[in-house]
């Protein structure tokens, strides 16, 4: 076994989960592209988006485990909000994380890069959930929250993304929640998306052991060490570096399908 190959695995693991532990995501938005492109430039195998999809689904469900945990003492996570959106994304989680297995690699990644595209733009709107709300007493869309849901879960279970790095934009402008608690909450319904999506990827029969053992390992490390900077970071902050990593992202895909 390469002992540089394992080195390279986890410090991408450890980049991304760092990163996902700050602005609440699953880490995908990141590691997928830097799967795809820094193990060939390095001279190893370049993995399969099937099997960057795959390492990425069970990444995001011990990732977003972690991070939970750290931001759980915080009381930012709102149950209602995770019971509404997370059972409607693990059902469409799962029926895109195993639906994937019919599609061309091609069509994998520009799910992922229209996914990413629509996760910018949404960025990049007015904000319009109340800061200063009292968030134990949240009122929002319950019917919209399931089927936006449903939407993103289907479209994230087939990247392995688990869906938080457009759950949160939506959450912020669609639904309108204060920052800190969309932030929180995501990875309570990435949690649970990615549960979807791990079972689907696993009976689509992608599942890589070893890289997904040391990107695991790298992401219970990284993640709650984010998840305890971003307690220190305001609100800003966090949106523009999630908003940097979505940019980043859209322009490396994008140009690899076009050209």
């Amino acid at each position: 076994m390469d002992i540089a190959w394992i080195l390279t695995l986890f410090g991408i693991g450890f980049v991304g989960s760092l990163i996902s532990g700050m602005v609440g995501i699953g880490g995908s938005i990141i590691k997928y592209p830097m799967l795809l492109y820094i193990p060939p430039a390095l001279g190893f195998i370049a993995f399969s988006a099937q099997e960057v999809s795959a390492i990425s689904a069970v990444q995001v469900f011990f990732a977003t485990l972690a991070g939970m945990f750290a931001f759980r003492k915080g009381g930012y996570i709102n149950k209602a909000l995770v019971v509404s959106m997370g059972i409607a994304i693990v059902i469409g989680s799962f029926i895109g994380g195993y639906g994937s297995k019919y599609l061309p690699n091609d069509a994998i990644n520009l799910t992922y890069a229209i996914l990413a595209l629509i996760a910018e733009v949404m960025m990049f709107l007015p904000k319009k959930g109340d800061e200063a709300a009292d968030f134990t007493k949240l009122q929002f869309n319950k019917p919209l929250a399931a089927i936006v849901a449903t939407i993103i879960g289907v479209l994230s279970g087939i990247v392995g993304a688990a869906g938080a790095f457009i759950t949160v934009p939506v959450m912020l402008v669609i639904l309108k929640i204060p920052t800190r608690v969309a932030i929180a909450s995501s990875l309570a319904i990435t949690f649970i998306s990615s549960i979807g999506s791990t079972a689907g990827k696993l009976m689509g029969g992608h599942m890589l052991l070893i890289p997904s053992i040391v990107m695991v390992v790298a992401s219970t490390i990284a993640s709650p060490i984010g998840a305890k900077i971003s307690k220190k970071l305001n609100t800003k902050v966090l949106q523009w570096i999630l908003a940097a990593l979505i940019i980043g992202t859209v322009i490396k895909i994008w140009m690899d399908i076009l050209i």
